[in-house]
């Protein structure tokens, strides 16, 4: 085996389905950068990294998938909100309806 291909390639499809990753755990939960990131960490065996996620959520902004409000704290700073525009919601169905498609198609030929 290749271990070096094997996780070259395992690095190229975490980067490949991150997007697909933040809407799905954004698409009923609003959360702030530190509680995303332990969320992701819960769910999956994904771990993101702050250098990471706060560009991608950036262009997620941009691409008005995604929204922020900042919201104060009774005790400390204020932390930053992130949340599912409407456009967010409609791109996410249609990815989903990818994946799903996809993840068929790969498991048809991985038997």
């Amino acid at each position: 085996m290749n271990e070096i291909f094997v996780t070259k390639w395992k690095s190229q499809v975490k980067k490949g389905t991150l997007t697909f990753v933040v809407l799905n755990v954004l698409r009923n939960n609003e959360f702030y950068g530190y509680e995303f990131i332990e969320e992701v960490k819960k769910l999956t065996d994904i771990e993101i990294a702050e250098g990471t996620f706060y560009p991608l959520m950036n262009r997620l902004k941009k691409e008005d998938l995604v929204s922020s409000k900042w919201v104060e704290q009774e005790s400390g700073i204020p932390r930053k909100y992130y949340v599912l525009t409407e456009t967010g919601k409609e791109t996410l169905k249609q990815m989903q309806i990818y994946w799903a498609q996809l993840s068929t198609s790969i498991k048809k030929i991985s038997k």
